[in-house]
């Protein structure tokens, strides 16, 4: 049965809340950097409340918390977006050669996928974060590197159907290499679990990269959310955590939100036992 996807998602609540949201901190990051001052320029005017010239506000150094909003949602997103592509481009080539090669090649990709999934990845990220003071690029990669095998193991499952489609069988039997076979055969008929897949690392990816900045992980010149955060809590006992904790609290929560809106309604629509429960 054929599924509109992007008509699904714009007519559903969830859907459109999303992606509203989403669109939302999209454009904040690509256009709102040009159109605030610097986030790391200090002033005089030191924990200062929300005024005309301050919209959120100033930090103990008189930095202006609005700009840092606003470039934290160019960190967050960029960091989104590199961790999701490169998890699950990484989740398609291991998890669609494993279901497409079969044999002894199949069993190392999985048990490779395994070996990783049982490494506690929370506390093996914040080890190599703090060891090596990542960056943004640095944090993209050890992301991918821990977030892979779940929807590599997905992709193989549907790998090992697909591989029995008549035209895979036909593009085989013709003698197209498995590569091929993979980008121009598999990979297109796995596109919504990979959209999926990319949905749940993006936001694993923003939850992470604020959590570190919180724990005082990584670069401490670089502004993000979670810094601005952890800073906000030195100053809990004055009004300032109104406007300082609060904003990229919630800007956080509502990234996240959206992507976790948005992979719902398309989970929902891959699976057909959800799908049901959903038109119920």
């Amino acid at each position: 049965m054929h599924i509109d996807y992007q008509r699904a998602v714009t007519s559903s609540f969830q859907g459109r809340t999303g992606g509203i949201i989403l669109g939302v901190v999209a454009v904040t990051a690509l256009c709102g950097p040009a159109l605030v001052g610097s986030p790391a320029t200090p002033s005089p005017a030191v924990l200062q409340p929300p005024s005309a010239a301050y919209p959120l506000g100033t930090n103990d150094f008189g930095q202006d918390l609005f700009a840092q909003l606003v470039h934290g949602a160019r960190l967050s997103l960029a960091v989104a977006l590199g961790a999701g592509l490169l998890t699950v481009l990484t989740a398609a080539l291991i998890g669609g050669a494993a279901g497409l090669a079969r044999g002894w090649a199949d069993t190392v990709l999985m048990r490779l996928t395994d070996a990783v999934l049982a490494m506690p990845a929370m506390v093996v990220i914040i080890v190599i974060a703090a060891y090596f003071q990542l960056g943004p690029a640095g944090l993209v990669l050890v992301i991918t590197l821990f977030g892979w095998p779940g929807t590599a193991r997905v992709v193989r499952a549907q790998t090992l159907t697909l591989r029995n489609k008549p035209h895979v069988l036909a593009a085989r039997t013709f003698g197209a290499p498995g590569g091929y076979v993979l980008y121009r055969h598999i990979l297109p008929d796995l596109a919504p679990i990979l959209v999926v897949g990319f949905l749940q690392s993006a936001r694993r990816a923003v939850f992470l990269e604020a959590g570190l900045a919180f724990l005082g992980i990584g670069d401490p010149t670089i502004v993000s959310w979670g810094a601005m955060i952890q800073g906000a809590l030195r100053f809990f006992y004055l009004d300032a955590w109104l406007w300082w904790l609060l904003p990229p609290a919630l800007a956080i929560a509502a990234t996240i939100l959206s992507f976790t809106l948005l992979g719902n309604i398309l989970e929902a629509l891959l699976d057909p036992r959800l799908r049901e429960v959903r038109h119920a």
